[in-house]
């Protein structure tokens, strides 16, 4: 870890970077500051808390399993061994962030907030939740669809030792485990304006971690594979009605007629939805509170950020022989072609793996 000079000069240079380049935007630069010291300084070292007589025996076991995909991702992931994941944080609030994303009423398009280094990102994330619903309101007000979403984990991208939050303890061993793999993903590797492609990169990787790393482990979590499918049922669901709206939007016909389709294509979703909760999920309704609540563009955005070319990079890992340093460095390497060139990369691996979206009839299986 750095000393305290070295950690202000990073902080600072971290800070620097979330500067949006239309102006200085000095109230969000501090928000952004003060909000990266307080998880900073709250920092617990984990191998202390696993020692520690008085540590909650459910927090040790999830520690100590932490620890051990730590360990793994840098001997068999080939991801990065700095000190990231080897401390832990517990704040009084809900989640550590929340992103705000926003898309014009009649276009899936995201929102781009762009910063010195970092390139475009398609979200916004702020420390406080206030904060976030105030810029979306802002954004509202001038037109735009918006979502605030919580944010449980979040990489810096190297420039700190991200610890393990509080917020991912929220989800089950290896919903966990996965995110740790996910976030270390992010810190092996990232390219500027490409969100998609840098969140779909590192949700295989937390998935095909996670694979490898239970099947090292005699007595690692079973993957909850009816939450998997359930999951993968979702993003097809809700990728299907953004295939809709895309062409709702490209129509040569007035607004008015697009929102009614708009609305009509969301009412769909829902109807759908319902009876998919209730025939082939036999009930279950976890998902409920996200299809009640209001649905418009933004709130579509994160489900194609997140997955969207996770089946193109399934297939370059195959293609790379299942070798995990091959596979970053050919992910490397297209991330630096030029971004059509990258797209039409990414479109023939997908369709050499049998297609991006999986459909919500077809049977379940153990690898959801």
């Amino acid at each position: 870890m750095a000393g305290p000079r070295g950690g202000l000069k990073r902080l600072l240079l971290t800070a620097l970077l979330a500067l949006p380049l239309g102006g200085c935007q000095l109230g969000y630069f501090g928000h952004l500051a003060a909000g990266q010291i307080e998880v900073l300084r709250a920092r617990q070292p984990i191998d202390a808390l696993v020692a520690a007589p008085d540590t909650d025996p459910a927090l040790r076991a999830r520690l100590e399993a932490v620890r051990d995909a730590r360990a793994f991702a840098v001997e068999a992931l080939a991801l990065p061994g700095g000190g990231s994941f080897g401390s832990f944080v517990q704040l009084d609030r809900a989640y550590v962030l929340w992103n705000v994303f926003a898309a014009p009423e009649l276009s899936l398009q995201p929102k781009q907030w762009c910063y010195l280094f970092q390139g475009c990102l398609a979200y916004r994330g702020y420390y406080d939740q206030t904060r976030a619903h105030t810029e979306a309101d802002r954004l509202a007000a001038e037109g735009f669809d918006t979502y605030v979403s919580g944010v449980p984990a979040y990489s810096t991208l190297g420039w700190f030792d991200d610890p393990l939050l509080w917020s991912m303890l929220y989800w089950d061993d290896a919903t966990l485990i996965e995110t740790v793999f996910h976030e270390l993903a992010h810190e092996r590797f990232y390219v500027a304006d490409a969100t998609a492609f840098n969140e779909s990169y590192a949700t295989f990787v937390g998935r095909e971690g996670f694979r490898q790393w239970r099947a090292a482990r005699t007595d690692a979590p079973p993957a909850n594979i009816a939450q998997r499918c359930r999951r993968a049922d979702f993003v097809a669901l809700v990728s299907e009605t953004r295939e809709t709206l895309q062409a709702v939007y490209a129509m040569d016909t007035p607004d008015a007629v697009k929102r009614a389709a708009k609305e009509a294509a969301i009412d769909d979703l829902r109807a759908r939805y319902r009876d998919m909760r209730d025939t082939r999920w036999d009930g279950f309704d976890g998902y409920d509170a996200w299809f009640e609540a209001p649905i418009n563009n933004a709130k579509l955005l994160p489900v194609g950020l997140y997955h969207r070319w996770v089946p193109a990079f399934a297939a370059l890992f195959a293609e790379v022989g299942r070798d995990w340093a091959g596979f970053h460095e050919r992910v490397e390497a297209l991330a630096g072609q030029e971004p059509e060139a990258r797209r039409q990369r990414l479109e023939a691996l997908e369709h050499g793996y049998g297609g991006a979206r999986e459909e919500p009839s077809r049977a379940p299986s153990t690898d959801c």
